[in-house]
């Protein structure tokens, strides 16, 4: 009567057995596994990171720190990531800053008027859109150098000589203008010179103005810093 039953003991404790067996094999597997894959991941990706820093890509290796800190926090490559990044990311948004600056300007060289000109012309930061003004620093072969706003619409109020209340990096400095006599939507900056020396120290200037439509009072932001010089071509003057 006891036979019957033996075959299945024996199969049951095999199984058993061998679930015992596997059991203490894969828990520690199981456990390691997934600590094993992120040192690898990590390992993986500071690698990346070094070769970032090594070709000076410093904006993917912000990214590229900051996805190893957000994932691995507490492992080597976190640890290694946290003694550069600081200054990595310093560096970028300063060149990024920078590289803003300097593209909020456009410069040019074309024929005018019987003549050559070379333009420098940036837009109001606010206002931005459709109503945006355009500060134009122009010097031209036969009429020289002149600073001057162009806007849209009907132009600006000052009758005669007017004075622009401005600012250079939060310091007050009226700036003496008029409007030309051609109808244009302008305002043309009488002291040139003056104007050009202080833009290109400042990062910032402000012009409170009031445009014809509506007499409407607006303050105009430009952003100045990215100024180059070197690209707002001197001219030789035309010859008589």
């Amino acid at each position: 009567m006891k036979l019957p039953f033996r075959p299945a003991a024996i199969v049951l404790c095999g199984a058993l057995a061998l679930a015992g067996c596997n059991s203490q094999d894969q828990e520690p597997g199981a456990a390691n596994a997934p600590a094993s894959a992120q040192t690898d991941d990590s390992a993986r990706k500071l690698d990346t990171y070094r070769q970032l820093l090594r070709i000076h890509n410093d904006e993917m290796a912000v990214t590229m720190g900051h996805d190893i800190l957000d994932h691995y926090p507490g492992s080597a490559a976190a640890k290694e990531v946290q003694q550069t990044l600081p200054d990595i990311e310093k560096r970028w948004k300063e060149n990024s800053e920078k590289n803003r600056l300097a593209a909020l300007w456009t410069y040019q060289v074309s024929p005018m008027e019987g003549g050559t000109q070379s333009t420098a012309t940036i837009y109001s930061s606010q206002p931005s859109g459709d109503d945006r003004v355009r500060l134009v620093l122009r010097r031209h072969t036969a009429w020289g150098q002149n600073a001057f706003l162009f806007g849209s619409g009907h132009g600006f109020v000052c009758r005669g000589n007017c004075t622009i209340a401005a600012t250079f990096d939060g310091k007050a400095h009226g700036i003496k203008a008029f409007a030309p006599a051609t109808g244009e939507p302008a305002l043309m900056i009488r002291d040139d010179k003056d104007f050009i020396a202080r833009l290109q120290k400042a990062k910032k200037i402000t012009m409170d103005v009031t445009l014809v439509d509506g007499e409407k009072k607006q303050t105009l932001v430009y952003e100045v810093g990215g100024f180059d010089p070197a690209k707002w071509q001197a001219l030789p003057k035309k010859v008589k």
